[in-house]
């Protein structure tokens, strides 16, 4: 492997390996790093990788760096949380009820009028990669391969809003959209309960109807909302 690549390669597992950490909550905020000698000691890794990976995970707002105090790990205000790592790292960690919360508004404020939109510009052959997905979501035997088809679904009706805009956030918060679809199908008595919903969704969008799929995809998303509480509660008694 070439030298360069072989750098790429650790820095990233670096990147990763601290990011981790302190969007889990093993390293705290205010914390301060070894000394760059040390922690590149202790992730066995050069110092030229350690610091390419600090480097990545400053520009994300998780540390700083300053003058004899070294690298410190910022308070969550800081950190560019629409970043697809930082999501990705917080799912990793398994989301909290709050976090939930928040990316389930986030779907509200997107996601139906992403679907309002398709239903004015889609095209033909869009159409058809939305008929694929929800025929994939039919046809799941199993949570994973249900989650796949229901991203799918999802990201179909986003590219068919033809604003790369909205397909642009919809790549940000994949890693968090694929998290937040297992939990709903998982807590549920069967990871397939949705289907009808998301057929109102495609029949809405084919027929050219806005407003229908609009409040198709609203009550996709409450529906999850509420899916996910009776989960909660469940949990509670356990």
């Amino acid at each position: 492997m070439p030298k360069a690549a072989m750098l790429r390669n650790l820095h990233e597992h670096v990147t990763q390996k601290l990011g981790r950490s302190i969007v889990g909550g093993e390293l705290h905020p205010g914390d301060v790093l070894p000394r760059e000698e040390l922690l590149a000691e202790q992730m066995e890794v050069s110092r030229t990788a350690l610091r390419e990976a600090l480097k990545v995970l400053s520009a994300k707002g998780l540390v700083e760096s300053r003058p004899k105090v070294g690298t410190r790990v910022r308070a969550a205000r800081f950190w560019h949380q629409l970043d697809a790592d930082v999501l990705a790292w917080r799912c990793a960690s398994m989301p909290t009820d709050d976090f939930v919360e928040k990316l389930t508004e986030m779907r509200e404020i997107i996601e139906p009028a992403a679907a309002a939109a398709a239903a004015k510009r889609c095209s033909a052959a869009q159409l058809e990669r939305m008929d694929a997905a929800y025929n994939a979501m039919a046809a799941a035997r199993s949570l994973e391969e249900w989650t796949e088809a229901d991203l799918a679904f999802h990201e179909a009706v986003l590219e068919a809003t033809n604003n790369e805009l909205m397909v642009s956030l919809f790549s940000v918060v994949e890693s968090s959209l694929d998290t937040f679809l297992v939990l709903s199908a998982r807590t549920a008595k069967s990871f397939s309960y949705s289907l009808p919903l998301h057929q109102k969704v495609l029949e809405a969008i084919r027929r050219r109807q806005p407003q229908a799929a609009h409040r198709a995809m609203q009550k996709i998303i409450t529906d999850s909302r509420e899916n996910l509480a009776l989960g909660k509660r469940g949990r509670g008694k356990g």
